[in-house]
């Protein structure tokens, strides 16, 4: 069997949310690579967390990740291989700064794909305009982010904008839907279609609409039959991809993951009688709908609230004398965590509500990972207790995995609910036994509806059923 291995390059860890069954590499030694490139599963997810990192710290990782797994590749004899740089859907991240650093190391492409779309967050592009719950997104609260902020929805003048204009709009290729339902059913439109895709040269950047997963099953297709041919012996075009999650489901064909959302929950883990450990929830993500996700949680009495309180904390990171006062705070908070898990109940650990107003991004991002790192330590403290952890917030979960837990590496086992994915560290000498097994539910921070993360708690609780 032909050694086929799709390669993605991940600014956040929540963005294996579609698959199951592979491993998420959270460090890039050659060792990690080298063993995870001959894991069964065709997928590798290297979680580089950029989007929490300022442009010249995520050039640098970026280019560290991709020397490496070049260095992999080649030791490991792998020839055969696709990569994409997965990134936000609502068009949050390092574009193309990510892009243009995977094609310095990793190219040449004959092109560049666009694919944003993810339909299982109601994230779709039409026109080659991208929306979301059928809003240009330019329209939505992602576009003002503080750091990565954009004006429009219209992904040829996007990629113009974002490029400085080094990349002009009307040099942008657009494989509409239109065309792709046409493909669906008319042989010769797909040919067509993989005649324009065979055709492409010149690293040349193209939008791909999508509007439901047949859109994406013929574009996959063709692209499968581009790349490698009908033997798939060896690949003959190679091109790059910058998408969402949706288009990762659709380029592999992945059987159903081994516990359905209904068996997932049986994974939570359990004392030595039997009985099913606790649980502790975790909400880092400021965005108005974590807010929502948040009160509606909050509101059963089961869940008890300890708030870190931000202000107060940012306070102290600036001024280096008052190590004392953050370690005080953070045991008090521990001390508050252990009362609640004592008393049978659920602590949900989150941040003040509201953002900071800071001086300049670079001080943002920097605080922000300081008082991640604050989460990500409170909860390790607790873990070797719990049943299992629902962490809110991409960036949240990033240092819970790293900085918390100190782990290399996870199993992905699937998705509790559509776009949730819920992952373990299974058995490493490197990881401490209090860790091993424990569930970690990743949930992105624009992920749902208010009653979202309540839902959640309640599967892995055993309060409902889906």
């Amino acid at each position: 069997m032909v050694n086929i291995k799709i390669l993605i390059i991940d600014d956040d860890p929540t963005g294996s949310q579609t698959v199951n069954s592979c491993p998420l590499l959270l460090s890039w030694s050659q060792s990690s690579l080298r063993a995870n490139l001959r894991n069964e599963s065709p997928l590798l997810f290297v979680l580089a967390n950029t989007r929490a990192m300022s442009a010249n710290d995520a050039k640098v990782v970026m280019k560290d990740i991709c020397q490496s797994l070049k260095k992999a590749l080649c030791s490991e004899a792998i020839e055969n291989w696709l990569v994409v740089s997965r990134s936000d859907s609502t068009l949050r991240g390092h574009f193309p700064l990510e892009t243009d650093i995977i094609t310095a190391e990793l190219g040449c492409f004959q092109a560049t794909f666009l694919i944003p779309c993810f339909l299982e967050g109601n994230r779709k592009t039409i026109d080659a305009v991208h929306t979301l719950n059928g809003v240009p997104v330019h329209k939505t609260q992602f576009a003002y982010d503080h750091y990565f902020s954009f004006s429009t929805s219209f992904l040829p003048r996007f990629i113009s904008q974002k490029s400085n204009s080094e990349l002009e709009e009307s040099n942008v290729v657009q494989i509409n839907s239109n065309f792709l339902n046409k493909a669906i059913i008319n042989k010769k439109t797909y040919q067509i279609l993989e005649q324009q895709i065979r055709a492409l040269s010149g690293n040349v950047f193209v939008t791909v609409d999508a509007q439901n997963s047949k859109q994406l099953k013929i574009f996959s297709k063709a692209i499968n039959k581009v790349c490698f041919g009908k033997s798939r012996n060896q690949i003959s075009k190679k091109f790059l991809f910058r998408s969402a999650a949706s288009f990762i489901t659709e380029l592999v064909d992945l059987p159903p993951q081994p516990l359905d959302s209904k068996q997932l929950p049986s994974l939570r883990r359990r004392n030595s009688f039997g009985d099913p450990l606790p649980g502790l929830v975790t909400v880092g993500s400021y965005v108005p709908l974590a807010d929502l996700q948040l009160e509606t949680l909050l509101a059963d009495p089961l869940c008890i609230g300890v708030e870190l309180p931000v202000t107060e904390l940012v306070d102290a990171f600036r001024d280096s004398v008052t190590m004392q006062t953050i370690v005080q705070l953070e045991q008090e908070l521990f001390q508050k965590l252990q009362d609640i898990i004592t008393s049978g109940k659920t602590p949900v650990l989150f941040t003040s509500r509201g953002e900071l107003n800071f001086p300049s991004s670079e001080e943002r991002l920097v605080l922000g990972r300081k008082i991640a790192k604050f989460m990500a330590r409170l909860v390790a403290a607790c873990a070797p207790q719990l049943g299992y952890v629902i962490s809110k917030g991409g960036i949240t979960s990033q240092f819970l995995l790293i900085e918390g837990l100190n782990l290399s590496w996870v199993h992905l086992d699937g998705q509790l609910l559509p776009g949730l994915s819920l992952v373990r560290q299974l058995h490493s000498l490197w990881t401490p036994p209090a860790f091993r097994g424990l569930p970690i539910l990743t949930f992105p921070g624009n992920l749902g509806s208010s009653a979202t993360l309540k839902e959640v708690w309640d599967l892995m609780e055993n309060r409902s059923t889906i």
